[in-house]
């Protein structure tokens, strides 16, 4: 297996709007939070943090500014995947100037790319830079999976290390495990956080961890540490908050959920709006039954 990027909890942070402009001190309280709280990576500009809304100098400039804030105490790994190779390899290369740490890279979205075109389009990104790089297989938004062969190709490629597994298929998890060993596993699905590493995984990539930093931190140490039963209890706790965080689209829920525990995250970017009044009861229900605090 090549070096670790991270062991643990990666918070898939949000991005506070204020408007239409980033809300650079909010943020700036969100990675202090999450520092304080035990978290072990940062993920910027991912799904959750409403990237594919932003122009390219907004992109940067806020993986820049959480790289500065960070301030080498956690890791950071910056989103700068796209359905278009030479935009990924630009973002890639400038996330790499600014500082990151490494690069989760979504497989292309829309085009659906062949076997030949999807190896060429991550070797270029790999090629592009020195960073570690993360896989993000999320085939629910981008309509592809990647495939075994595919990864046992990319794989051999030195600066591809891991992959965030977000299919929701066990099965096909441990396929990975058992045949792309050289492939970090980090699941990208919050109720499956104990199920991908009883196969291996180091940890999961979190959009639940935004609101229970050191919780979903927690699951991952013991598992780590060896307390699986612990884990599980603290995974089977958390259900029913990450159930109804997943009732509409991710990050609407998320977002309001903070909003309702006292985050100033501000508002959604459209093409995303405000969620279904019935919808936010039920996510109200769960946050007060697991007994999240209020600032």
């Amino acid at each position: 297996m090549k070096k670790l990027v991270f062991t643990g909890s990666g918070v898939a942070l949000v991005t506070p709007f204020d408007g239409l402009k980033v809300d650079y001190d909010a943020l700036g309280e969100l990675i202090e939070m999450h520092i304080n709280n035990k978290t072990d990576a940062l993920i910027i500009c991912g799904t959750s943090g409403e990237a594919s809304t932003m122009p390219n100098e907004e992109h940067i400039e806020v993986i820049r500014y959480a790289v500065e804030k960070a301030a080498g105490r956690i890791p950071v790994i910056a989103g700068t995947g796209s359905n278009d190779t030479p935009h990924a390899v630009y973002l890639t290369k400038e996330a790499e100037r600014v500082g990151a740490d490494a690069i989760l890279s979504v497989t292309p979205y829309y085009n659906k790319a062949n076997t030949s075109g999807i190896i060429a389009h991550f070797k270029a990104i790999a090629e592009c830079c020195s960073l570690p790089i993360i896989l993000y297989n999320v085939p629910s938004r981008t309509g592809m999976n990647l495939s075994i062969p595919v990864l046992k190709e990319l794989a051999k490629v030195e600066n591809i290390v891991a992959i965030k597994e977000a299919s929701g298929n066990i099965g096909y998890t441990a396929k990975v495990a058992a045949e792309v060993p050289e492939l970090s596993i980090y699941s990208g699905n919050d109720d499956m956080i104990v199920p991908i590493m009883s196969l291996g995984g180091k940890g999961v990539i979190s959009v639940v961890a935004n609101i229970l930093p050191e919780q979903t931190h927690n699951i991952c140490r013991s598992y780590l540490d060896g307390d699986t039963d612990t884990a599980l209890k603290l995974q089977l706790e958390m259900l029913d908050v990450i159930n109804n965080l997943f009732i509409e689209v991710n990050p609407v829920l998320v977002k309001t959920a903070m909003r309702m525990l006292g985050y100033k995250v501000g508002n959604l970017r459209l093409p995303l709006g405000e969620m279904d009044p019935q919808n936010a009861q039920k996510l109200q229900k769960s946050l007060d039954d697991y007994g999240v605090v209020k600032l």
